[in-house]
């Protein structure tokens, strides 16, 4: 099994004296096209208008600074480095030890910077989105494509994939279709379901974690997934065909809360 996830937007900043080594992350035949969108990202966030062309505001001024020394920030393993709402639902700093060789082997990050990443890489916080279009590059997701297909599609057609990226991610890279699994969240109200982009990456997190940490062989199957989130989620699987991926709707209740989905495991 294979989870895919976004990056998280903000970033914890490391505080180990080590900087990052591009030849020891993994996947390193993708060394010298990192290597292109750090000197790209460096010159865009020196540009005058940086923070524009980077589509962020004034309060993070700082982290596209940061953007310019990248190769001699600190640098931490991807899992303390990536924060925020999915990474805190998923919990990887509460798993034991075999819980946590699991996702370090099975979680794949699809970063705009990176191309992709595993919990263990070593990297350092800095801004930049996968919708981004840098000088000499064009837009990350399409800069990619070819780069993560070459590395990675092999990998996953042995694979059950369970795709919790956002769709500037998806652009980046389609697994085999006939053996991955979008997770999609909705919410229920009044008969009528609606995306929720609110909870989404809080529900993908919660089931991510929920794979990782439960005992017994992961699932290999599409039907097999189902049967696992339908012990946690109300959920459906939406089959795909030879073109287009299998469907996991997750279907939250109208009254759901961080504080709800928490509790409830």
């Amino acid at each position: 099994m294979l989870i895919l996830l976004p990056p998280s937007e903000g970033k914890t900043a490391a505080v180990d004296s080590r900087t990052v080594e591009l030849t020891e992350l993994s996947f390193p035949e993708l060394s010298e096209p990192r290597k292109q969108v750090l000197e790209a990202l460096r010159q865009a966030s020196l540009h005058p208008e940086a923070l524009k062309h980077l589509g962020v505001g004034p309060s993070l001024a700082a982290e596209v600074a940061r953007n310019t020394r990248l190769l001699e920030e600190a640098a931490a393993p991807a899992h303390q480095v990536y924060s925020g709402v999915l990474y805190d639902a998923l919990g990887y700093q509460a798993m034991t030890q075999a819980q946590r060789a699991r996702a370090d082997e099975a979680v794949l990050i699809i970063s705009g910077l990176w191309g992709v990443v595993r919990f263990g890489d070593r990297i350092p916080a800095y801004r930049l989105s996968m919708s981004v279009s840098l000088p000499g590059l064009g837009r990350l997701a399409s800069f990619w494509r070819p780069l993560l297909s070459k590395a990675m599609d092999e990998r996953a057609s042995n694979e059950l994939v369970v795709d919790c990226r956002s769709s500037n991610y998806t652009a980046a890279w389609a697994p085999p279709a006939e053996n991955t699994v979008e997770v999609n969240v909705f919410q229920e109200r009044n008969g009528k379901r609606t995306v929720v982009s609110h909870f989404a990456k809080h529900t993908r997190g919660e089931l991510a974690g929920l794979l990782l940490r439960r005992r017994g062989s992961a699932p290999q199957t599409p039907r097999e997934l189902l049967k696992v989130a339908q012990r946690y989620f109300n959920a459906e699987l939406t089959p795909g065909t030879a073109k287009k991926p299998h469907s996991l709707n997750l279907i939250l209740a109208a009254g759901v809360s961080f504080a709800k989905a928490k509790s409830a495991n």
